[in-house]
């Protein structure tokens, strides 16, 4: 857990972020919150780290997961250049450039790297794109039985939006869709905030991820 002093300065890095338009308008207290979410989700089994975050931005929640978990290594991926220089300057502000690498590129082309390729027990995406997007993206880069756990928006029910523990909404996260990526959605939580679980069940097919900018503009689901 980060200590005040800590916390502080976090707090800072994030408001240079938000001066930089590069994390939203909600109160960083509660941006912070989300990040930590990530994090219970990401712990409610062991870990062997690394762990990937898609679009990290404005390092969130990355960021706050290294500060939260000194145990945690981190690979921060973005393709914007301003993201990225941001993310090289605050990592080295919190002095965690040792645990937290940050990678200048697409996510397709990172997908394809074989140092990356099946190199993660998690990939998180807390704003990266739409579902069939996230998850093309997301499976070449998952070991089998890694996780991709993703945010998500408030449920429509009352009901599941108090549910503890159910399955992804189908109408996002499609079995058979996932399916075709060797992906199978596994648990949807409540923590607060909301994210899916999306287990990588079998070896994502070499086919993917396809092109760059091919899974947005012929999405594999809907």
């Amino acid at each position: 857990m980060m200590g005040d002093g800590l916390r502080g300065r976090l707090e800072a890095v994030l408001m240079q972020a938000r001066q930089r338009s590069l994390v939203g308008g909600l109160p960083i207290p509660t941006q912070i919150a989300h990040s930590q979410g990530f994090l219970r989700a990401l712990l409610l089994e062991a870990v062997e780290t690394p762990v990937l975050e898609l679009g990290s931005g404005g390092g969130l929640p990355g960021l706050v997961m290294a500060l939260e978990d000194q145990e945690l290594r981190l690979v921060l991926v973005d393709s914007a250049r301003r993201s990225v220089e941001f993310l090289r300057w605050a990592v080295d502000e919190l002095e965690i450039s040792e645990r937290v690498d940050i990678v200048h590129a697409r996510a397709e082309q990172v997908g394809r790297d074989p140092r990356y390729r099946e190199g993660f027990a998690a990939v998180l995406a807390r704003s990266f794109g739409p579902p069939a997007v996230t998850a093309e993206c997301a499976a070449p880069l998952l070991r089998v039985g890694g996780r991709l756990i993703v945010s998500e928006p408030p449920a429509k029910d009352p009901v599941q939006d108090l549910a503890l523990a159910s399955l992804p909404a189908p109408d996002r996260w499609p079995p058979q869709g996932c399916a075709e990526l060797g992906l199978k959605p596994e648990l949807a939580l409540r923590d607060p905030f909301g994210f899916a679980v999306i287990r990588q069940v079998s070896q994502c097919p070499e086919r993917f991820p396809r092109r760059t900018g091919i899974p947005a503009k012929r999405p594999l689901f809907s």
